[in-house]
């Protein structure tokens, strides 16, 4: 509303008081090619400004000038479609108040915006999404020659070990940043445990050291990312 209120100000100054009576006279003989229509947008466009003080709304202040220059170059080209020269002044003054609130609402929800964004915690969000597919592909790269060595006939779901791993350190960055590292050990144990029946089945040595390296690693990583972040 204080912005409404501001451009409200400068367009009654350079609508009433800035205006001569010469100047609009001017524009009603010539219309577009009048000199006077672009140096009162270009008065309007300074007067936002001003009362704004804000140079990052520069975008406003234009945009409602320009949208003011095609309202009154409109109201130019109508007037003679009306005898009541009083009907083309309030329907222009009224679709400047349209124009003027609606970039008032955007400005401010804009500010909110911004702000919202200034206040989010992007360390949080960068170790987030630190641990997710980049780190799935890093656990890749240092594993991928250990990969070539493991032999096995197991059936699963596709992509599933590595949405598993992505699942298993967010929780690992989740307890860290809130402090419980005790419930990171009870992760490790829980995944211990439904591997175990697996990995005694097939007896395969290679097999157990792989996703022991690949869980420690996976482990190491989110942990890695939860004390940068706390630090």
């Amino acid at each position: 509303m204080l912005i409404f209120i501001k451009l409200l100000l400068a367009h009654l100054v350079g609508d009433f008081i800035l205006q001569p009576t010469r100047w609009v006279l001017h524009k009603q003989s010539n219309k577009i090619t009048s000199k006077f229509l672009y140096l009162h947008v270009l008065l309007h466009f300074v007067l936002y400004m001003l009362v704004l003080w804000n140079l990052s709304l520069w975008k406003i202040a234009a945009t409602v000038a320009v949208l003011h220059f095609m309202i009154d170059l409109l109201k130019l080209y109508a007037n003679d479609m009306f005898k009541n020269k009083s009907i083309p002044f309030f329907i222009d003054q009224a679709l400047h108040l349209i124009v003027l609130y609606c970039c008032a609402f955007y400005a401010d929800l804009y500010a909110h915006t911004l702000a919202l964004f200034e206040n989010l915690d992007w360390y949080l969000i960068t170790a987030i999404v630190f641990v997710t597919f980049p780190a799935s592909i890093i656990m890749g790269k240092i594993l991928e020659g250990m990969s070539n060595q493991i032999e096995t006939d197991h059936k699963s779901l596709p992509n599933a070990g590595k949405y598993i791993g992505i699942i298993e350190r967010l929780f690992v960055l989740i307890f860290i940043v809130i402090g419980r590292w005790e419930v990171i050990g009870l992760l490790i144990a829980a995944k211990s445990v439904f591997r175990f029946n697996d990995l005694k089945e097939r007896n395969n040595r290679k097999l157990t050291e792989y996703i022991l390296i690949g869980t420690l690693v996976s482990f190491g990583l989110a942990i890695l990312a939860g004390l940068l972040y706390v630090s």
